[in-house]
């Protein structure tokens, strides 16, 4: 059987990847989607060139999901994230359903289902597969859009109650956490 690796991929990766691999037939391969599983220690630390991270929102600020982690595509707050949000650019993992307990400006905690593609064979022809979660959002930072200074959320924590099926073991399965780092690498202590 191939192992595969998943891991999202922001919108403006996904053509990068597709232009790169277009082609390729080799026997493994490293699948882009679902938030997936890594015994590495993500690093949310802005590279040298990114401007200076501000610290923290204000407790009355409004932080978004910037869906497939993309800050200038669609971006939600909780009521809009109650379907159909989508975590990945190329559409390997959403939330559905969800109710969030806890959206301020430090954390967002919600629950409800999470649709997984299993990219079996490829992610395309590959089966979603509804899988009951609990999200946690977190480690906001303020990056600039349009001149303005909006948060966003950099980091998905998962919980899967009842576990997660059979095609997500091994190299297939979800990282956890998941961090955005296009958008850690945009944060902004202010905006012009």
């Amino acid at each position: 059987m191939t192992s595969l690796r998943r891991f999202l991929l922001p919108a403006a990766g996904l053509a990068a990847l597709t232009a790169l691999t277009a082609g390729c037939g080799s026997s493994s391969s490293h699948v882009v989607g679902a938030a997936v599983a890594s015994s590495a220690p993500s690093s949310t630390a802005p590279s040298s060139t990114a401007r200076a991270v501000s610290t923290r929102p204000s407790s009355a600020a409004v932080v978004y999901l910037a869906e497939g982690g993309s800050v200038t595509g669609t971006v939600v707050h909780a009521p809009a994230c109650a379907a159909g949000c989508q975590l990945s650019g190329d559409s390997t993992t959403s939330l559905w359903d969800m109710t969030w307990a806890t959206w301020n400006s430090a954390v967002a905690v919600g629950t409800g289902t999470e649709k997984l593609d299993d990219c079996t064979p490829d992610c395309a022809s590959g089966t979603l597969h509804a899988v009951p979660v609990k999200v946690t959002l977190s480690k906001p930072v303020m990056v600039c859009v349009a001149g303005t200074g909006k948060w966003f959320w950099t980091r998905v924590s998962f919980t899967w109650p009842s576990g997660l099926p059979a095609a997500f073991s091994g190299g297939n399965a979800p990282l956890n956490p998941f961090d955005y780092p296009g958008i850690t690498s945009q944060a902004a202590k202010s905006c012009p």
